[in-house]
């Protein structure tokens, strides 16, 4: 394996021309910043077929070269969530993102990096795992090892991503992997997804534990972001829900419940002012209120327990039968979520579930049938039916408006029943990379084109299936598609 050094401008344009050739790269990120709010990388790999080049953010300020190489390429990582933001923070941000995790989940195989490559492509990864997640990233010069280890988590990963996505292909899960990938990059950052209603233990709380634990939430929270301290280092989940339910008498007090020396030195005083007048404590815009759910509902009754149970027990059936996990098909807590809430028609039944397309598709008919719901009307077996079905044929477009938008959409033919284009990608990755893009936008608009794979070209149709032809939603994304177009 060639290894590329770019620790400095000029390396940095090297180790990047070396790869030009490359149209899909791997790329992975290792960080240092346990201890640290926001995370940050400690080195870049890029790379593929070999050849790799280690990226060194700590010794450079401008990584406008990489964005620009990148920008060109399919970005091929693995659980993207742990990598785009510590990229974001030095300013390289992918457009055409694939991630091997997410391809997994839905083939049915191991998520894990290292079981996959030696599944898929009998390659062995070098180096101790666990040393060299406890390696100090950050030390300079990195050992060979480290050099060695960190380059073999990206050389074979645009080979697995093609072994993958033949594979998605071929059973037909191409639209279900496009819809996962949409909705994970759609999510906010890691950051911002956690909430006091989630600290393990919280719901055991009266109302004014709940409205200390909030409280010191978010005290927390605060001081972890001016300080850029991990959350943990200051008091972990567990002593929070402990002052919240006995509250401190003094800073003093928290060392001997738990607390680290260091931490009750700097936030101590903090955290108990927090317990005290937890009504001093301001939450930031769009925090959950103190009478948030925390994840325990009441006691389902015994009705509920069997339909949850049967539920259940059909989704076990089909994720069996497609060798997927059950949760990847439908969490089971949707599920009991969904029971709870008593849905008197399909609509509701799927906005309790929170399922997305591919998957309600699967489940719809024997979850319906089994709660007595009238099952929701599929037209002419169509997956990518929109929310919001009660709209009339009124909404569609007539011909004349149709052929007069077609003239601003240049390739797109179609009328009323339907507008199309083929798209000449390249090759199978870049018409892969293509439908990545189409489905950021889809997404966005909750409005799932029509998508043929045929190698390199990649054939759209657009038509509003629940509204009976082409709708002005269907052109935005028409438009949206034309932007990104290859």
């Amino acid at each position: 394996m060639q290894l590329l050094t770019a620790d400095t401008p000029e390396r940095l344009e090297a180790a990047l021309a070396a790869l030009a050739d490359l149209g899909v790269v791997g790329v992975d990120v290792e960080r240092a910043d346990s201890d640290r709010y926001f995370r940050t990388p400690a080195l870049i790999q890029v790379g593929g077929d070999a050849r790799v080049a280690l990226v060194d953010p700590l010794a450079l300020d401008d990584l406008a070269p990489l964005q620009r190489f990148l920008a060109q390429r399919l970005t091929v990582l693995h659980a993207l969530d742990n990598d785009l933001v510590p990229l974001a923070s030095v300013g390289v941000t992918p457009p055409a993102l694939a991630d091997t995790a997410v391809a997994a989940m839905l083939l049915g195989l191991p998520t894990g990096l290292e079981r996959l490559l030696t599944g898929q492509l009998g390659t062995e990864p070098p180096g101790d795992k666990e040393a060299m997640q406890r390696a100090d990233w950050e030390q300079r010069p990195l050992t060979e090892q480290m050099r060695t280890y960190a380059a073999a988590d990206v050389a074979d990963l645009p080979a697995l991503w093609r072994e993958l996505a033949t594979h998605l292909a071929a059973l037909g899960r191409t639209p279900w992997y496009q819809e996962e990938l949409a909705a994970l990059l759609a999510q906010p950052p890691l950051e911002q997804r956690r909430a006091w209603t989630r600290l393990r233990g919280v719901g055991r709380l009266d109302a004014d534990g709940r409205r200390r634990a909030r409280a010191l939430w978010h005290r927390r929270e605060s001081l972890a972001r001016t300080t850029d301290t991990a959350p943990g280092r200051i008091a972990p989940d567990r002593l929070l829900v402990d002052l919240a339910s006995t509250p401190p008498s003094s800073a003093r007090e928290l060392g001997r419940r738990g607390m680290r020396r260091e931490a009750v030195r700097r936030f101590g005083s903090a955290l108990v002012k927090a317990a005290e007048s937890p009504q001093d404590v301001p939450a930031p815009p769009g925090a959950d209120d103190v009478d948030a759910p925390t994840g325990r509902g009441r006691r389902p009754t015994s009705e509920e327990k069997a339909l949850d149970e049967r539920l259940r027990g059909l989704r076990a059936e089909i994720a069996e039968e497609l060798g997927i996990d059950a949760g990847v098909l439908c969490p089971g807590r949707a599920v009991t979520t969904a029971v709870q809430a008593t849905p008197s028609d399909p609509e509701q039944l799927r906005a309790a579930l929170g399922l997305r397309q591919w998957q309600w598709a699967l489940l719809a008919q024997p979850f319906c049938e089994a709660l007595g719901l009238a099952p929701q009307e599929q037209d002419g077996g169509d997956t990518h039916a929109e929310e919001g079905s009660a709209a009339t044929m009124a909404d569609t477009l007539s011909t004349e408006q149709v052929q007069s938008h077609l003239a601003e959409l240049p390739g797109w033919s179609g009328g009323p029943e339907g507008i199309t284009k083929s798209f000449d990608c390249g090759d199978f990755i870049g018409a892969m990379g293509f439908c990545h893009q189409v489905a950021l936008e889809a997404e966005k608009l909750f409005h799932h084109p029509d998508i043929e794979i045929n190698y390199k070209r990649v054939t759209l149709r657009i038509v509003s299936h629940a509204k009976g032809g082409v709708t002005e939603q269907c052109v935005e994304l028409a438009k949206k598609v034309e932007r990104r177009s290859p």
